[in-house]
């Protein structure tokens, strides 16, 4: 049987945001923010996941985040 929504409440409704952060070193050093994320959200309850945001475009990664 397959689930879809939300792992922790089940709630079918997610939004997306991306972040920067730094990395180590230089980069941390300096606040250089070289790394990119798409956070999925669930609406609800507010359960994230982050992916790398050159992976894979933002309909994808919603399906991904629903079980799809």
């Amino acid at each position: 049987m397959s689930k879809k929504g939300c792992l922790k409440c089940g709630h079918t409704e997610a939004k997306t945001k991306e972040i920067a952060t730094t990395g180590t070193g230089l980069s941390k050093m300096f606040d250089v923010q070289n790394n990119k994320f798409l956070v999925v959200y669930c609406t609800n309850c507010g359960y994230s996941e982050l992916y790398n945001s050159q992976m894979s475009k933002t309909s994808n990664v919603i399906d991904f985040f629903f079980g799809g």
